[in-house]
């Protein structure tokens, strides 16, 4: 819990400009939620997948786990999920949001080979 003066606190950095952006924050609980990226990732170089598809690609994220991010990715209109009739068939893929997506998975890609050892 804050105290009022970290309140105050806020309220004047806000006022000076010297909080981050609102636009930045929400950015990033949305790409900085675990397995988002991945799935972002996984659609940017398979263009349109089955869930199945998707799965495969991203070790250790469970079929709940997935199916709700999807959900959340679909939420944020960066995620489609496309039906097909007279099949059961569901396909995945980016929207032009989630693709306009691409050029800072480049740059994260750039940055994880610098400073990255791929060890978790």
């Amino acid at each position: 819990m804050g105290s009022d003066f970290d309140d105050k606190q806020k309220k004047i950095d806000k006022e000076n400009g010297d909080c981050l952006c609102s636009r930045f924050e929400e950015a990033f609980s949305i790409l900085g939620k675990k397995w988002n990226g991945v799935i972002i990732e996984a659609l940017l170089i398979g263009d349109s997948l089955r869930f199945g598809e998707i799965a495969n690609k991203i070790d250790g994220c469970s079929d709940r786990i997935l199916t709700a991010r999807l959900k959340e990715l679909r939420d944020c209109d960066i995620v489609s999920r496309k039906t097909f009739d007279e099949s059961s068939l569901i396909k995945y893929e980016l929207t032009e949001k989630g693709r306009d997506l691409q050029p800072i998975m480049k740059s994260v890609h750039v940055w994880a080979d610098k400073w990255c050892d791929g060890n978790k």
